[in-house]
Order: C-alpha cells, then sequence, then structure tokens
C-alpha cells in the first residue's frame, strides 16, 4: 500500500535550496534549466516540523558523539566509575558500528541514533559495570545470539521518528539498518528557471561626514518559482518501522500512531516552506494543490507533465494543475486507474476530480489506506 503526495507551491524572490557556491540548485529537465530544491533540504526542514508537531513520539539525533555526549554521561550520572564508564563506551562504539570508530568511542561520521537506543545502551553498561570483569561481561552479550537478535529487532523500532520515516543507514551486522518508507523527490519549477543576481549593501551607522560609501557590499542569488513536489509513502514499511513488526503483519497493528505521523507529514509538506536568507525574502508559502493517491500499485511520478516547461502567460499555476490533472488521465487511459485520490486547491481547475477543504482531503485520503 502506497500514499503518493503531489504539491504544486509557488515562491517569489527567494533563494530556498543553496549550492556550494552559494547559487540556486538548478537542473536540467525537459526543454528547459529549472531551479530545485532538494529532497535532503526539504527533509530536514519537514523533520524540525515533525518534531514539533509530535512531540511525544521519540526522536533521534544525528551525530558523530552519540556515545561520547549521550551515553557516557548516562552512565557516569548512575554512577559508573568515568575510567571504567569511558571503556565500555568505546568497545560499545566499536562492537557496534563497523570500522569508522576513532580513539575514546567518537564516529568518523554522524549517525542516525534513537533516544530509545541511548537509554536502553546505558542500562546494558551499567549490566556490564556490575560484574567483575566488565569488559568480558559487554563482550559476551554482544556476541550472543540473543543480543544480536534483540539488537536488530529494538532499534528499528527505537531508532526514533525521523529513522522511522526517512531510514538510517549502518554498516554493521549488530545494529539494525532502518529502511526509509517515506521517499522525496528533488521538487523542481514547472517553468524555466529564471534568476538575478541581487546586489546589496551595508551603510556603518557611525560614518563621519567625509567617510562615504557602503563598508560591505555584495550580492545574492533569487530566483521566483512555481515548484512540482512529490512525495512516496511506503505504507507497511512506515507502520512497521514504527512498531517493530514485519512489514506483511502492517494491517494486524493499531493504525492510531501511523495515522497521527501521516498526517502530520502530509500537513508538513504542504505548509512547511525551505529556504535560505529567511530574514531577507521571507520564503514562507502553502501549497496551492494537493494531490493524494492511495493503493497498491508501484508509484508512478507526474513530473513528466512538465518536460516542456510550461510558457509564463496568464496564471502559471492553473495551466500547471490542468497539465499534470491531465496528464494523470493520459496515463489512467493507458494503465487504467489503480488508485483513489483526494484533491484540495485553492485554484479553479476543470477536473472530475471533487476539490474539498485541506483538512478532508488528509482525512479520507488517510482513511482509505485502512478501509
Amino acid at each position: 500500500m502506497f500514499v503518493q503526495v503531489h504539491t504544486l507551491t509557488s515562491y517569489p524572490a527567494t533563494l530556498l535550496n543553496r549550492d556550494d557556491a552559494g547559487l540556486a540548485k538548478r537542473i536540467r529537465f525537459g526543454n528547459a534549466l529549472r531551479l530545485r530544491v532538494s529532497s535532503q533540504c526539504l527533509k530536514r526542514h519537514w523533520r524540525d516540523d515533525l518534531t514539533a508537531r509530535l512531540p511525544d513520539l521519540p526522536d533521534g539525533e544525528r551525530t558523530r558523539s552519540f556515545f561520547t555526549r549521550r551515553v557516557l554521561p548516562q552512565v557516569v550520572a548512575a554512577g559508573v566509575p568515568e575510567d571504567v564508564a569511558k571503556n565500555l563506551v568505546a568497545r560499545l562504539a566499536k562492537a557496534l558500528v563497523a570500522g569508522g570508530v576513532k580513539e575514546g568511542g567518537d564516529l568518523a561520521q554522524p549517525i542516525l541514533f534513537g533516544l530509545r537506543e541511548a537509554e536502553y545502551f546505558t542500562e546494558m553498561l551499567l549490566q556490564a559495570s556490575k560484574e567483575n570483569s566488565p569488559e568480558t561481561a559487554l563482550e559476551q552479550r554482544l556476541n550472543s545470539k540473543e543480543e544480536k537478535d534483540n539488537l536488530k529487532a529494538m532499534s528499528k523500532s527505537a531508532a526514533g521518528l525521523t529513522a522511522a520515516l526517512f531510514g538510517r543507514m549502518v554498516t554493521s551486522d549488530v545494529l539494525a539498518r532502518v529502511d526509509a518508507p517515506v521517499h522525496v523527490a528533488h521538487a523542481f519549477t514547472v517553468h524555466e528557471a529564471g534568476t538575478e543576481m541581487d546586489y546589496f549593501t551595508v551603510v556603518d551607522d557611525l560614518n563621519r561626514d567625509d567617510e562615504t560609501g557602503a563598508a560591505h557590499a555584495n550580492q545574492t542569488e533569487l530566483g521566483a518559482g512555481l515548484y512540482y513536489a512529490y512525495v512516496v509513502v511506503d505504507v507497511p514499511l512506515l507502520v512497521s518501522n514504527l512498531t517493530g513488526v514485519e512489514p506483511r503483519h502492517w494491517k494486524n497493528q493499531d493504525s492510531t500512531t501511523p495515522r497521527r505521523v501521516l498526517r502530520a507529514l502530509i500537513e508538513s509538506i504542504v505548509r512547511q516552506s525551505p529556504g535560505a536568507k529567511k530574514g531577507s525574502t521571507a520564503p514562507y508559502a502553502w501549497a496551492d494543490l494537493l494531490l493524494i493517491e492511495t493503493g497498491q500499485t508501484q508509484p508512478r511520478s507526474l513530473a513528466n507533465a512538465f518536460l516542456e516547461a510550461v510558457r509564463p502567460r496568464g496564471d502559471v499555476r492553473v495551466e500547471a494543475a490542468e497539465r499534470m490533472l491531465g496528464y494523470m488521465t493520459k496515463l489512467d487511459e493507458m494503465y487504467g486507474a489503480g488508485t483513489l485520490r483526494q484533491l484540495a486547491t485553492v485554484l479553479p481547475v476543470k477536473t472530475a476530480l471533487r476539490n474539498v477543504p485541506l483538512d478532508r482531503a488528509i482525512s479520507d485520503g488517510i482513511d482509505a489506506i485502512w478501509s
């Protein structure tokens, strides 16, 4: 079962996502160069918003210092001598993360860990510290089949909300990898990219009368555009990540938390704006169109509706919406309609789909999953 989320969102003069040179990210698609917002940028902003929307759900931390700055202080605070705790933490890190562990327990690169995992590892080290040989006790526990199976099962559902949605990649046989059920495409403008360099200066307020000119001058690239964005959610895998069950058993689980997470995710997608230079561009916008599709067939993007860039005449949003929905109809004629659909939009589009308020579209889309 998949949920597909399509949006059209318009932004005025902004710099939503920068490359390493500080310029707006671009991608050539079809017959034109487009402005682009990377999936990593989008997910980062959604993650921040989701943790605020769902404060009761444990999340995680992406860090190189998980063992030294999260686990170690908890072990020491529980009464374990610092030298013993440091030794155990370093051994634990090397056992859980294959390679890439520096002396002392810091990691060579950031890895996403759940806060509940920190609690579990802390308790593990506390138990080991009570034995005559804490190092031997820890090693024996980690090498036992029971503990390896327990870690794999536990960490999938304990890695936190971010990992449950966007996955976790680890190179270890002991620590569980978490596959991402949320697949995010790079957003791009449906029309040709149009940017200009914004030249700006800073005046020194304490300049004397004979001191003329700017104290600082620079420029930044700004662009405006209508962006098509596309997200797919593998619902069985999402339920599996949230509950720890096998994906094939997803329908047997309580749907309360998965429903909350899906609703919060879709609300973040349509309302949460990425953007650099917030103080000087106020890059905030809500989606003008939301299309939700639910079904069991393989997902497919509607990006090809914009292989030929939309030309800037009239309301580009209306033309883009009708082109997108028209392309979906053409696909239905070729493959058959394999999804249930909900549409919410402020645009006067011609379509057979019923246009409903946003909250209703999200609710109906989520209900269709478990109906």
